[in-house]
């Protein structure tokens, strides 16, 4: 565990955790941080302590008394979010200190009681403040649905420091550099893509809440944001929320200037399609990633798409429908509310058709208003007229995405 000074009166503790499954679900193939934070007056509190693994708390602690804080003098736990990986020492702390007062929100109250049979709670509502002594003032602002209803920014007055939980949040680890203005060019882009990833794969289905989380965070004078994960951001705040701002438009069919293949092939008879596709694109000079499903991680399928304007989906008919796994990975969007993208497919079939059907079912169900250009279908192998028909989608599907190229 590492720990740093924000401000006078304002640490930040932070570790890496790699090779676990982000909520049970999302691979983080690049690790990601766990950031804690610590504020002196002449009362302290701690804002969103790490999760409880073997040996974290006990770093946690000993990482306090290096600042000159004994555990037992703190005063108030403060839950910005419910979720563990914020919440998790609760009980552990417990142990050590009787009397210290937890600040959440309302429905985050309700979370701590049947999550760690917590009852000493003070509940805190929108401009609350928490004075801390020596000039440092708290207050707190709910941002519910980001990503849990729970979710609520801490602002300290007198640093203008935002810590912001989730939001502004990346998945990634921190080695040598954690503040945006020691960053590399190549750490930048790491966490830009990491930040994407994040937002994607954990935030995307909460982003019309995200876009007010945005909106209230322009209310406040900011000279720093401190997330619960990645760097924080003390030069240039406006950034990460341009960047927010930016992911939130991908989630609704904006996207870079690239296209996403999510394709899969029984026989290879859709995979050579997909070939000649690739020869088109390297023409037009536009950039791609392929997705050969289902050997991509979930994690990353869903980031790609998020953030590319165009995507070609290459599936062929299997059983009367669409590729299991292209239909899982499309579901899957759906679920993330992955709205508004350009698309264009293409598929072989054997004894009979149905793919084209169930795509429509998928993303009518899902309210996906994807903007689908005319498939193509090919009985077995495509032939020279298939393909011509395929370079035409393709080409349309170039076009029809320059306009929702951001960024």
């Amino acid at each position: 565990m590492k720990k740093l000074k924000i401000a006078e009166g304002i640490y930040m503790f932070t570790m890496n955790v790699e090779d676990i499954l982000f909520e049970g679900i999302w691979e983080i193939a690049n690790g990601v941080t766990l950031n804690s934070y610590v504020v002196q007056g002449e009362k302290t509190a701690i804002i969103d302590g790490v999760i409880g693994w073997d040996g974290v708390t006990e770093n946690l602690y000993k990482s306090l008394e290096e600042i000159g804080v004994d555990p037992k003098n703190i005063d108030y736990l403060i839950v910005n979010h419910m979720e563990p990986d914020h919440s998790g020492w609760i009980s552990n702390f417990r142990n050590i200190k009787d009397d210290f007062i937890i600040i959440c929100t309302e429905k985050a109250a309700r979370m701590v009681k049947s999550f760690y049979d917590e009852d000493k709670i003070r509940i805190v509502k929108e401009g609350d403040i928490l004075e801390l002594g020596k000039g440092m003032i708290l207050s707190f602002h709910p941002v519910p649905n980001v990503h849990w209803p729970d979710t609520m920014y801490t602002y300290e007055k007198s640093t203008k420091t935002l810590f912001s939980c989730d939001m502004f949040g990346a998945f990634g680890r921190m080695m040598d550099h954690c503040f945006d203005d020691e960053l590399t060019p190549e750490e930048i882009d790491f966490f830009e893509n990491e930040g994407m990833r994040y937002y994607s794969n954990v935030m995307a289905t909460f982003t019309p809440s995200l876009r007010k989380a945005i909106e209230k965070a322009k209310t406040l004078e900011i000279n720093t944001i401190a997330p619960g994960h990645g760097p924080v951001y003390r030069k240039n705040p406006q950034k990460i929320i341009d960047d927010y701002y930016r992911f939130s438009l991908y989630a609704e069919g904006a996207g870079k200037n690239e296209i996403a293949i999510l394709w899969g092939s029984m026989y290879g008879m859709t995979a050579k399609a997909v070939d000649y596709v690739e020869s088109i694109l390297k023409r037009e000079n536009v950039k791609y990633r392929k997705l050969k499903m289902p050997l991509e991680s979930e994690s990353e399928m869903i980031t790609t798409v998020f953030k590319s304007a165009g995507i070609i989906i290459a599936a062929p008919t299997y059983e009367y429908k669409l590729f299991p796994p292209i239909a899982a990975a499309l579901n899957e969007l759906g679920r993330k509310k992955i709205t508004g993208k350009v698309a264009f497919r293409f598929g072989s079939y054997g004894w009979s058709g149905g793919a084209e059907k169930e795509l429509h079912e998928i993303i009518e169900r899902n309210k996906m208003k994807w903007d689908l250009i005319e498939s193509v279908e090919f009985e077995g192998a495509p032939r020279e007229e298939d393909l011509a028909k395929i370079e035409k989608g393709v080409l349309e599907l170039i076009k029809k995405m320059k306009e929702k190229i951001v960024g």
